[in-house]
């Protein structure tokens, strides 16, 4: 048979005509025929490709480098790998489950019946190291369906069979490096040499499928990356992280706890923390009526009818709490505020020239989060939601969009988020089944979405399959002070609940027409947000929100009436101080108020009391000497007011 020439178009626009079968990596080679270091994999018409993988059709071919977040996939999937067969070389009773690649690393669950310990970490990384060294290649097998069923049976891996009967089709890929075979469906790196710098970091149980009904098994979490600097970078930034953890600090700066007596999920505010939640809420207010936003409050429950009609009960039941039986009528904890908002636009007939019709609320709502998901304010069952929904015209959402993308950035600048990301969260164009709504609506909202950002200037990622099953939205990364995203801000257009529920207004030709609802979060939830600000700032507050923002420390007994009357100064300044008159050393007063970040330490001994001054320290270390009171209270009180 004669042999058959394909035509493959490269990224340049380019084309080549090669022999069909030909690997991937051929046609991606560079002008002296190597491989560039960093290629991974390839992408073969839009997908995924082994570089080994033959090429059988005319196709485009692109190369997947490390840069590429699919390259980062396939590169911490690769290792995973690596990692089951090293386990399994060192503890052939252990059985295999599932190895995902996630966000900078990667993990793989085993069902082993004795723990692993940190030398065996250890023992596992090193054979990692053994195997990478080795640089077995990788080789991508298709096999038909009762080859793999014998080849996992044979060898008592019960979770590779469970996985494939809930597979469909006949043949299926699996991937061989030196003596281990693992279902996957790919790609991966050609070799395991591929692998530079790894890290194992810790072991956490983990159900099997997420059922906690299920056998609970061990799961091992690692990183790896292409050169050791980057990992020692990324180890860097782990340990940073642990040092901003938002749990101990928390502890730490008495700003909050959850009690096992009230609920986990549920959070108690302790006085400074609940400082500066007013704080935030208090701006978030103050700034929303300035804009032209309607304050409302709405109840905690509602009849179950109304979730009904929002589509709440069908679509969002596994994260609402059980319905409450009063006087014959179902009752349940809102999980959301918009249908609450619009039982207060339908309350009065509206006209044209009454929207746009801004609701906002701090509403507290209740999500049912599974225990294993909970992590102290970023993930709880009580939250208040930053929450407003614009009610408008069709002609009216640009303007509302932008309006309230003004805003997002406003106020992240005034939090001290400088950075951030943009994705359009839109309709899985492989499954609209999972969304309500005709094509055409949805298609309209998405296209004014984009029409926004783009008018706007705005830098943004198309990100399918990631819009709520009632409408598209925009959502915004805030990017941390050590390099870490937060989704924080989202506007989401909705089609769907003005339908649902009938909301209309009166145009100007007399008739009803169809209202649209944007539903929109600045800050996301408070418990959310505030954790972030922990984090972000190490605890360390800016002026404007630090719970105490000053405390005069006598030096000894003789300060005490005037280290009394500077307080008092400040207070009525409306800076938040104390005074500390304890009979300890200043040393240890000082080391004290460092240790809860307060920004401005007032120490006042004898000298300065003569002067009528107070030696100014700064919770960064800083000592800024003897300063008159009258200078230090207008220093504090500009740094407030300019939020810095």
């Amino acid at each position: 048979m004669p042999e058959r020439d394909i035509t493959i178009t490269l990224q340049d626009g380019s084309q080549r005509r090669v022999p069909a079968g030909t690997p991937a990596v051929e046609v991606l080679n560079g002008p002296a025929r190597q491989v560039p270091a960093d290629l991974i994999a390839a992408r073969v018409n839009g997908k995924a490709w082994d570089l080994a993988r033959p090429l059988t059709d005319d196709a485009k071919v692109e190369p997947i480098m490390w840069d590429d977040p699919e390259g980062q996939r396939i590169y911490h999937h690769s290792t995973t790998h690596i990692m089951a067969q090293a386990v399994k070389a060192l503890f052939p009773e252990t059985k295999i489950t599932i190895g995902p690649a996630i966000d900078d690393g990667f993990y793989y669950d085993f069902d082993r019946p004795q723990p692993f310990t940190p030398d065996d970490l250890e023992r596992i990384e090193a054979k990692m190291r053994e195997i990478i060294a080795a640089d077995h290649t990788v080789q991508r097998m298709e096999w038909p369906r009762g080859q793999v069923r014998d080849y996992f049976g044979q060898r008592a891996e019960d979770y590779k069979v469970e996985l494939l009967d809930e597979f469909e089709g006949d043949v299926f890929s699996c991937y061989q490096q030196g003596d281990f075979v693992d279902l996957c469906i790919g790609p991966h790196v050609h070799s395991t040499g591929c692998i530079n710098a790894i890290k194992l970091l810790k072991v956490a149980g983990a159900y099997w499928r997420g059922d906690e009904h299920k056998q609970m098994l061990q799961r091992i979490y690692g990183t790896s990356w292409p050169s050791e600097e980057m990992l020692q970078q990324y180890l860097h930034k782990l340990e940073e992280a642990r040092k901003r953890d938002h749990r101990v600090l928390g502890r730490q700066l008495d700003l909050f706890s959850i009690n096992e007596m009230v609920g986990p999920g549920l959070v108690l505010w302790h006085p400074k923390g609940a400082m500066v939640r007013y704080l935030i809420e208090s701006f978030w207010r103050e700034e929303h009526l300035r804009r032209g936003y309607a304050l409302v409050y709405t109840p905690h429950i509602g009849r179950i009818q109304l979730w009904e009609t929002s589509g709440h009960l069908g679509w969002y039941k596994e994260n609402m709490f059980a319905a409450m039986e009063m006087e014959g009528q179902d009752y349940m904890a809102k999980p959301m505020n918009c249908p609450f908002h619009i039982q207060v636009y339908q309350s009065k007939l509206r006209s044209y020239r009454e929207l746009p019709v801004r609701l906002f609320e701090l509403g507290t709502v209740y999500r049912y989060e599974r225990g294993g998901v909970l992590h102290g304010l970023l993930r709880v069952r009580g939250l208040t939601q930053d929450d407003a929904h614009i009610f408008c015209r069709p002609d009216q959402i640009n303007a509302e969009v932008e309006g309230v993308l003004d805003l997002v950035f406003y106020m992240m600048k005034s939090f001290g988020f400088e950075q951030y990301k943009i994705d359009l969260s839109l309709r899985d164009p492989k499954d609209r089944t999972k969304y309500i709504g005709s094509d055409e609506v949805w298609d309209q909202a998405e296209q004014a979405l984009e029409t926004t950002l783009q008018h706007m200037g705005l830098p943004y990622k198309r990100a399918a399959g990631e819009a709520n099953f009632y409408g598209p939205k925009i959502d915004i990364m805030l990017v941390d002070a050590i390099g870490r995203e937060w989704q924080v801000p989202t506007v989401q257009l909705d089609f769907q609940l003005p339908e649902r529920f009938g909301l209309t207004y009166m145009g100007e030709d007399g008739k009803h027409h169809r209202t649209v609802m944007i539903h929109r979060a600045i800050l996301g939830s408070i418990e959310r947000f505030f954790g972030i600000l922990i984090e972000h700032y190490a605890g360390a507050f800016p002026m404007w929100l630090a719970p105490v923002q000053a405390r005069i420390m006598t030096i000894t007994d003789r300060q005490r009436e005037y280290a009394s009357q500077v307080g008092e100064r400040l207070l009525a300044a409306g800076i938040r101080a104390e005074t500390d008159l304890r009979n300890e050393k200043i040393s240890y007063k000082i080391r004290e108020a460092q240790t809860e970040k307060i920004p401005y330490m007032l120490v006042v001994g004898d000298r300065e009391v003569a002067a009528g001054k107070v030696a100014v320290r700064l919770r960064s270390g800083k000592d800024l000497g003897p300063m008159p009171v009258d200078e230090v209270l207008a220093r504090i009180r500009e740094e407030i007011d300019q939020k810095t």
